[in-house]
């Protein structure tokens, strides 16, 4: 899957976005670091080891560079910046219940108002899937010759 590239200056407002979720009683919040524990092994079950080693890193930074979406004090979902690499934004994802309401939407732009507001002025999403979606909400374009990108060579599990 190749990366795409965004220009954080040029981002959708965030406010209308969160004010949508919050009026359907969804919350986005930067997580807090004494919840690492609780949300980095939600994200393992529920997607991959992978993205847990990448949420872990995420509590390491100051700020925590991971959001996360609640709903009724349960969490549906997390999104991440600065974890495989600075300027990446990812790992993220949303509870398959809950789909198709706009949290995945709030989290994406939550991450990269962050990251315009930590100082850089693009962003890069890492192995995307959804490559429609990110171009449609924010305007992302695909990086040419990404595949495998910072990815090559990544270990995963052997038969040997």
């Amino acid at each position: 899957m190749p990366d795409m590239l965004v220009k954080l200056y040029e981002l959708p407002e965030l406010d209308p976005v969160l004010r949508e979720q919050a009026v359907n009683d969804i919350t986005i919040r930067r997580a807090l670091t004494p919840e690492k524990h609780f949300v980095v092994d939600w994200v393992g079950e529920k997607f991959s080891q992978f993205w847990k080693s990448e949420c872990e890193t995420a509590f390491a930074h100051q700020p925590v560079s991971c959001f996360i979406a609640t709903e009724k004090d349960s969490l549906i979902g997390f999104g991440c910046y600065d974890t495989t690499r600075k300027g990446f934004f990812g790992p993220t994802g949303v509870s398959e219940s809950v789909r198709g309401r706009g949290i995945g939407k709030a989290l994406l732009l939550v991450c990269l108002h962050s990251m315009w507001w930590e100082g850089y002025g693009y962003a890069i999403i890492g192995g995307v899937g959804p490559a429609a979606f990110y171009a449609k909400t924010v305007g992302a374009t695909m990086i040419e010759g990404s595949v495998p990108g910072i990815y090559k060579g990544l270990l995963r599990k052997s038969d040997g």
